[in-house]
């Protein structure tokens, strides 16, 4: 490895995070400090090109203009000590392999190999919303941090990232570092077959909660705006709209789902705080009402759900960084 090893002291230093999505692939660089939240240093993105040899070639291209970019900030920031790629699809991070990325035409790529190879420094690969889950914590300074620095106890500070994108899934952190659980699903909450229209889901299942709360079923199911969500909430409130009841209909049915997302998290995993986060998470504070008026009507006929207090354990990923690029670097502390 030509600036340093994996086993260097973890001081002021720089990483590399590569966000892959099925449009889109961002690169990040960013200043890491014991101290203090992590700062985006420069930030670029391209369009995702389907393939295995251009999926590689394109994170290969960002990391070595990122890694031009970190050599100006050596002095201020101190070395740049590797890289983390969050995908989708299915990883397996202790051997830096990804395989069947859909969107993409991925069946199997050994990226830890292939980019370290070429890049010569240490590369982890991580699922994407675990990755996610990672840059929202740190970047909203809950105490997520970097996820090899913190020591857990016997009484663990539990944060859920809720990504509402394509799909439905949340990255679960305890005391800053991720729980993967034993074959790599935990978190896999939208194949939960309990949403009561039934629908058909990839997964081969019926009824599951990403079949109603996701980005990919709101679209579906909207067509005619796009965004869909922001548009749906405005329609659903304005009883002059000719979508009125439609647009309330499907709003209805899209935060009841989301609600019970965040009902199996906060029962399985009970956490100190849920981000809401992914592309449907962009409409902002008006979805978050939505979702909290929903919890609070719950709460208002189950004292035990009362107790939970769960709105105020709600918050909104960052909207304006690159959270899925700034976690993936952070995942790299594990290397």
């Amino acid at each position: 490895m030509s600036e340093t090893s994996a086993s260097a002291p973890r001081t002021s230093h720089q990483r590399i995070g590569i966000d892959v999505g099925g449009t889109k692939i961002e690169g990040s660089l960013i200043a890491v400090s014991p101290a203090t939240t992590p700062s985006v240093l420069a930030s670029t993105r391209i369009p995702a090109r389907s393939g295995e040899a251009n999926v590689a070639a394109d994170i290969l291209s960002l990391v070595t203009l990122l890694r031009a970019e970190a050599a100006s900030h050596t002095e201020k920031y101190g070395p740049l000590l590797g890289v983390g790629i969050g995908t989708p699809g299915k990883v397996d991070s202790s051997r830096g392999t990804v395989e069947n990325i859909a969107n993409l035409n991925v069946h199997h790529l050994d990226l830890s190999r292939e980019i370290g190879s070429a890049a010569h420094l240490p590369v982890r690969v991580e699922n994407d919303v675990n990755a996610a889950a990672l840059g929202a914590a740190a970047l909203l300074g809950t105490g997520g941090g970097a996820a090899s620095s913190a020591t857990p106890t016997s009484s663990p500070d539990v944060i859920a990232f809720l990504n509402l994108g394509t799909g439905l899934a949340a990255g679960i952190l305890r005391d800053g570092i991720l729980d993967a659980g034993f074959s790599g699903v935990v978190g896999e909450i939208g194949h939960v077959p309990v949403e009561p229209h039934h629908l058909a889901c990839p997964c081969g299942q019926t009824g599951c909660l990403e079949t109603m709360a996701s980005g990919g079923a709101v679209s579906r199911m909207w067509p005619q705006d796009d965004p869909a969500m922001p548009a749906i909430i405005a329609k659903a409130h304005d009883v002059t709209s000719p979508e009125h009841d439609a647009a309330r209909d499907v709003l209805k049915n899209v935060v009841s789902a989301i609600a019970d997302a965040i009902d199996i998290l906060a029962v399985t995993i009970d956490p100190r705080l849920i981000i809401v986060g992914g592309g449907m998470a962009k409409t902002g504070q008006p979805l978050l009402d939505e979702i909290a008026a929903e919890l609070n009507h719950r709460a208002a006929s189950s004292p035990f759900i009362a107790s939970l207090n769960l709105p105020a354990r709600l918050h909104l990923a960052p909207s304006d960084q690159p959270t899925g690029a700034v976690g993936a670097a952070l995942s790299a502390e594990q290397l």
